[in-house]
């Protein structure tokens, strides 16, 4: 274990100053490529993500929100074995997106400690995309389709509460009893508004680094290979920016408005992507969930959501 994790340390070194030597080799050509993830950012993520979070915000902070929570937690606690409180992570997580639920868990896990079965499965759980994103982000504005978005959003969160349901079953204790997830309600409207300014720009930040490292590997040829598919390479070279960071992914993928390119679409954002893998585990990390249990489950998550979404966009059409 203790080679493992030297190994591992000693390639991600490698990898950061290559990438280093990499950006350094031709600076322009990188900084413009940040330039064209923030661009991404502006257009097609900042308009419908920003006011979301703000209105989330509000919303949260409101007894009501705490009311409806409590009254959902009892279909929680039966479908997928978490407590009251995890129900409430996941309804946050669902209005929010990402990585809203591994921040709310890792409060809650801070406040009363979960079981590590019960972190796993309500991770696996308040891992969702939010409506704004899949509706407003990549179904309006990127394939031009509010159809499309919906699809893609009752795709997503199906396959995401089907595999969770099932995850129940791997339960070795019973839900931590619990009401709703306490809200706070101090703050005055400017804190939230700052809040809301300060993750937006997180997100944007994250995008942009991660659209440069993705025209890193694609000008050191690491996306060539994709020409092997023929008709089919902007498919291969959209999921593989994809992995790397959604937004781009799914912005390359848009280019082809087919069933198949929305699915693929689907299956990236119910993944996430290294970008927002990334995101959750900063905070997942510290409540014990295990991240190569998590990025699996979240695989599986992102290929039923594309199976799902294929299947719903060929009967309704785009």
């Amino acid at each position: 274990m203790y080679i493992a994790k030297k190994t591992l340390s000693f390639l991600f070194t490698a990898l950061i100053l290559i990438a280093f030597a990499v950006f350094l080799s031709e600076p322009a050509r990188y900084s413009e490529s940040v330039l064209k993830g923030i661009s991404l950012w502006a257009v097609s993520v900042l308009p419908a993500t920003f006011p979301l979070l703000f209105l989330t915000a509000l919303i949260t902070s409101r007894r009501a929100f705490t009311k409806l929570s409590g009254k959902i937690s009892p279909l929680t606690q039966k479908l997928f074995r978490v407590s009251g409180a995890g129900g409430s992570v996941a309804v946050l997580a669902a209005l929010s997106g990402y990585p809203v639920g591994a921040r709310t868990l890792l409060d809650l896990y801070e406040k009363s400690p979960y079981d590590k079965s019960e972190a796993f499965r309500l991770a696996c759980l308040a891992s969702t995309s939010g409506p704004s994103f899949l509706v407003g982000v990549v179904g309006s504005m990127m394939f031009e389709s509010a159809k499309a978005g919906w699809i893609m959003l009752f795709s997503h969160l199906f396959a995401i509460y089907i595999v969770c349901f099932v995850l129940r079953f791997t339960a070795h204790s019973r839900p931590i009893a619990g009401g709703v997830l306490p809200v706070r309600q101090d703050g005055t409207l400017f804190d939230k508004i700052w809040s809301s300014v300060v993750s937006v720009l997180c997100v944007g930040g994250l995008i942009a680094l991660f659209y440069c490292f993705a025209d890193m590997l694609a000008n050191l040829g690491l996306f060539s290979f994709t020409s092997v598919f023929g008709e089919n390479a902007l498919y291969a070279e959209g999921v593989l920016r994809g992995l790397m960071e959604m937004t781009t992914g799914c912005a390359a993928l848009s280019e082809v408005k087919t069933p198949l390119a929305v699915a693929l679409a689907c299956f990236l954002v119910t993944f996430g992507g290294l970008c927002v893998i990334m995101q959750q585990l900063s905070f997942l990390s510290r409540t014990g969930v295990r991240s190569a249990p998590f990025i699996a489950v979240k695989f599986l998550q992102g290929l039923l959501a594309g199976a799902i979404c294929f299947l719903l966009m060929t009967l309704f059409g785009i």
